[in-house]
């Protein structure tokens, strides 16, 4: 059983941010609802605002996302290059189907290590790490 010390931060009416912190070198960040032009932004700095905190590994948990447009998706690809500069770690989980299509058509799939649930994340990435 994970303990989770869970901050959170509101990106608009339509979507709320989760931080969880499961160890200290890994951060959860929970979205939820919809994730568009209006909040993309702070998505990215709240990632990689993780940088100063030592965070090693950064899991996005998108259960909760109701929508995300092509800006969200460009900041999450933003914020992946940035932690993967400084030798940080960007994973995704449970993404719905309209996310998962966002992926595939731009060929995020490919760049983005995408797990089922958090649970798949955790036997297979904490379990080696």
């Amino acid at each position: 059983m994970l303990l989770y010390n869970i901050g959170k931060f509101s990106t608009s009416s339509y979507s709320k941010l989760v931080k969880n912190t499961m160890n200290q070198q890994v951060q959860v960040i929970k979205l939820s609802g919809i994730i568009n032009t209006a909040n993309s932004q702070e998505l990215r700095e709240e990632i990689t605002h993780l940088l100063n905190s030592g965070t090693k590994i950064v899991l996005v948990d998108c259960q909760d996302v109701i929508f995300m447009d092509s800006s969200a998706l460009g900041a999450l690809v933003l914020a992946f290059k940035t932690l993967r500069a400084a030798g940080t770690k960007l994973f995704l989980c449970s993404i719905n189907e309209q996310v998962r299509i966002l992926f595939e058509l731009t060929g995020m799939d490919k760049v983005f290590e995408i797990f089922n649930n958090q649970d798949e994340f955790n036997q297979i990435i904490l379990a080696n790490s």
